[in-house]
């Protein structure tokens, strides 16, 4: 056995072909074996991956050879002391799927190469791995600062330079989104919570015409699964329906937004006073009475004029406002931990003072941090079976000088638990996130929803064609998605490490509106692979295969099948000029006073 181990080893040493892997990959492992690369095994508890001396090596290999000595993995203390709910849910998951194969021969010449720079490496952190040995390695799986692309702080930050780039206007892909810890970003939130509301009751007016008071949906009793009071729900119903009460509501609506057209018209350009947006009513009260109206059951009077003037005036920002189709009429928002994953700490809101307090309470100012986000919630989704879903969809970024970009034809729908409702905002009816998700799995109301709570894209063909829009998908929703995948790219290019040999798989997670047209969520570097059903262990183990053929394959092969992918952009090369030799000067004399 020691010989076979040794001629493989010495194989796979002179075709460069040691590789290492970190974290929850077993596919990945199971693939670049089959393809004769030889694993120099990572330490499972915790310490770096470093270049080992080649002395220790040879006083143990016959040891190994034989079976005995040290094991190479080291078992796992079990360390008592409570940790952040976060990195215990990580450990866990990566326990999960480190269910490895022991292989005799294969821990045999792992310990053979662990003298051996890895040619390739595929990392699920970058800080795990010895700094001097990580600049030796050809290619690895990750580029460093990618907090531009995906925080949610960075995204929203970056984006906000869309205008520098392309002219596309952000607000067409990706819902309005607001640093908290920035106070500027704060106030314009601010003015956007009041401006929405303003909106969203000339909306509740003209559900019901007429002089008959115009009132609005009872909220149900709530159900709410234990452990979630952290998700904001609306307040129980303090008001009679159809109460006429508040009647100025509506003339302090029909004035702000026509306030509103004008600084969207730019009327105010040479205005030094505050916004007249802000000052024309008192906001506070407003605000108390619109609650009171969307989520109690209070009651409007309308007449004829107003309701000519409400639609009027919902049809000149709708040409101002691409987003005011997806607003709806609740102003429910969503609250989101900057630099968290897996949907951990999301909260949904109607009111503008929980989001306030929040944000005055988890606020770094020192720093300049925001460890908080809030983001318009899509209150307009399209939803299967009255249940929500979002898309992730993968793509790989092999360069970023120049940008090249290739983007995968296949992804997966991930389903919510429970039906969508906004008077009702519990995780199982509007996170879609599957470690959330998991949490509801006695949870199966309507049995057309798939029990694993995955479609692939081609099941969602499929039920787009029985609806009659089966152009949707290739016509809207792929282009809509790759135009936003390459407007987020290029806003954070200039901010990512970036270097020769480096790729990176990311996951983009998608909303699709009642109209079809993909808005963008969030980003999210290595994305999990955790087969959770049938469709993901598909899918999962297919990216990741297609995703080595085109950064291995491709290297000797430019015309080897890459599967799924297909590249979406690769930037002009920019040729750089060498100024060698050369005195810039500037030649002339002073102006005198004459």
């Amino acid at each position: 056995q020691l010989r076979k181990a040794k001629l493989r080893v010495e194989k796979a040493i002179k075709e460069k072909k040691i590789f290492a892997v970190q974290g929850p990959y077993p596919v990945i492992r199971h693939l670049l074996r089959a393809r004769g690369w030889v694993e120099r095994k990572l330490p499972r508890n915790g310490k770096q991956l470093k270049q080992q001396p080649g002395n220790q090596k040879k006083r143990q290999v016959e040891k190994r050879a034989s079976g005995g000595g040290e094991p190479l993995h080291h078992p796992q203390t079990h360390n008592k002391k409570n940790k952040g709910e976060g990195e215990d849910e990580d450990k866990r998951e990566d326990k999960k799927q480190c269910s490895e194969d022991a292989d005799d021969i294969h821990d045999l010449m792992s310990f053979l190469v662990q003298d051996q720079v890895p040619n390739f490496l595929w990392t699920i952190r970058l800080n795990t791995v010895d700094q001097e040995l990580l600049q030796r390695i050809e290619v690895v799986n990750r580029y460093p600062r990618l907090q531009a692309l995906c925080t949610k702080e960075g995204l929203c930050q970056s984006l906000q330079n869309l205008s520098w780039f392309d002219q596309v206007d952000l607000n067409t892909f990706f819902p309005r989104c607001y640093r908290l810890g920035n106070m500027e970003e704060q106030e314009a939130f601010i003015e956007d919570f009041r401006l929405t509301a303003a909106r969203n009751l000339l909306k509740l007016a003209l559900e019901k015409v007429g002089d008959g008071p115009v009132g609005t949906e009872q909220p149900p009793k709530s159900n709410n699964v234990p452990g979630e009071s952290h998700v904001s729900h609306p307040m129980p119903s303090t008001a009679r329906l159809g109460s006429s009460l508040y009647p100025h509501l509506v003339k302090n609506a029909l004035e702000v937004c026509e306030q509103h057209l004008g600084v969207l018209g730019h009327q105010d350009i040479d205005r030094d006073t505050p916004s007249p947006c802000r000052t024309c009513i008192a906001w506070d009260r407003f605000l108390q009475e619109y609650y009171h109206v969307a989520h109690e059951g209070a009651g409007l009077m309308l007449t004829e004029e107003q309701r000519e003037q409400c639609q009027d005036l919902l049809q000149r920002l709708g040409r101002q406002l691409p987003q005011l189709g997806i607003e709806g009429n609740l102003n429910v928002w969503i609250l989101k931990p900057s630099a968290k994953s897996r949907g951990r700490g999301i909260v949904c809101t109607t009111r503008l003072e929980e989001v306030l307090e929040l944000s005055r309470s988890c606020t770094a100012p020192s720093a300049g941090v925001s460890e908080w986000v809030v983001q318009k919630y899509v209150e307009q989704p399209l939803t299967i079976f009255d249940t929500k879903f979002d898309i992730r969809q993968w793509f790989v970024v092999t360069d970023w000088k120049p940008l090249t970009v290739w983007f995968y034809r296949d992804c997966y729908l991930r389903f919510c638990s429970q039906p969508f409702s906004l008077r009702r905002l519990e995780p199982a009816r509007h996170l879609c996130n599957v470690s959330i998700q998991k949490r509801y799995k006695t949870s199966q109301p309507d049995p057309r929803v798939p029990s694993g709570k995955i479609w692939c894209n081609k099941q969602f063909q499929a039920y787009l064609a029985r609806l009659g829009r089966a152009d949707a998908w290739h016509e809207g929703m792929v282009p809509g998605m790759k135009a936003a995948i390459l407007n987020a790219l290029r806003c954070a290019q200039d901010q990512v490490g970036s270097r020769k040999g480096r790729f990176e798989l990311f996951g983009a997670d998608f909303l699709i509106a009642e109209d079809c047209q993909p808005w963008l969520l969030e980003i999210n570097s290595c994305p999990t692979m955790s087969p959770s059903s049938a469709v993901t262990r598909r899918l999962c183990a297919n990216v990741q295969r297609d995703t080595l053929r085109l950064v291995l394959d491709r290297k000797d092969d430019p015309n080897c099948t890459i599967g799924a992918f297909e590249l979406l952009y690769k930037e002009a090369a920019v040729p750089t000029c060498l100024h060698v030799g050369l005195k810039l000067m500037v030649e002339g004399c002073s102006l005198k006073k004459p």
